[in-house]
């Protein structure tokens, strides 16, 4: 039995279990248009396995907005499946209210609409609008054009909003006026189900918050290449769903 197998098979045992979970490129192959990523059917089934077993909680632990979160994870009303969008900003649990769009404060317009301005003429790279601010995307670009891109808008938000926080990520860099991050909606998560144990997995820097928080007898896996602090880690999607999958089998039995 390898190291993971032995983890997973811990986790089977833990009185009450959280799996949180990033969606882009952990539960969905990266795409090049940001709506049209869906779960694998394989990550789809393993998901929801897990979420119909004993004492385990499933969250989905996100970048995007919550509105755009439900719409890629095909997220229903009546879902067990808890949702954290925005790095940690917006939040909902099975039995509140369906959650309200991401409204777009005044500031933070004003500034994706000078991002465009900036980076007009590149092209390949856009502007995504988010609820706390708004991110640049460059993976249409080529390189020398989504360098361009990037020192624009850095060279903007150096000037208009530097308290603002910056992340990257794959072929995208975020802005944002709130500084949340998944490290704290993990605590948070963990806090509010009685977790005595949680298992995150994502594939990109800004999960790395979230796999350094873990704690002894947690398991952090990182999805794909790139340096992190997980433990453990997979190639790719389908790898990942193969391991959701056994540990929803060490869950049921």
């Amino acid at each position: 039995m390898s190291d993971l197998d032995e983890a997973l098979a811990r986790l089977g045992t833990a009185p009450r279990l959280l799996v949180a979970l990033d969606f882009d490129g952990t539960l969905s192959p990266l795409v090049d248009e940001p709506m049209s990523a869906r779960a694998t059917p394989d990550a789809a089934r393993a998901v929801a396995a897990l979420a119909d077993t004993p004492g385990t909680t499933v969250a989905l632990v996100s970048g995007r907005t919550l509105a755009d979160l439900r719409v890629i994870a095909e997220h229903r009303d009546d879902s067990p499946i808890w949702l954290v969008g925005s790095h940690g900003a917006e939040r909902w649990r099975p039995g509140q209210d369906e959650p309200a769009p991401g409204v777009v404060a005044g500031g933070s317009a004003r500034l994706a609409e000078d991002a465009e301005r900036a980076i007009a003429g590149i092209d390949g790279a856009w502007i995504e609008n988010k609820a706390f601010g708004f991110a640049l995307h460059t993976r249409l670009a080529d390189p020398a054009g989504g360098a361009r891109a990037q020192a624009a808008v850095d060279d903007l938000m150096e000037r208009e909003a530097p308290a603002w926080r910056r992340r990257t990520g794959k072929h995208v860099v975020e802005f944002a006026d709130r500084h949340e991050g998944k490290d704290v909606a993990i605590a948070e998560l963990r806090r509010e189900t009685g977790a005595s144990a949680v298992l995150f997995a994502g594939d990109d820097v800004t999960d790395e918050d979230a796999l350094r928080s873990l704690e002894d007898g947690d398991l952090g896996i990182r999805v794909g290449d790139g340096e992190t602090a997980a433990r453990y880690r997979v190639a790719d999607t389908p790898e990942l769903a193969a391991v959701l999958t056994r540990l929803a089998q060490h869950r049921a039995s």
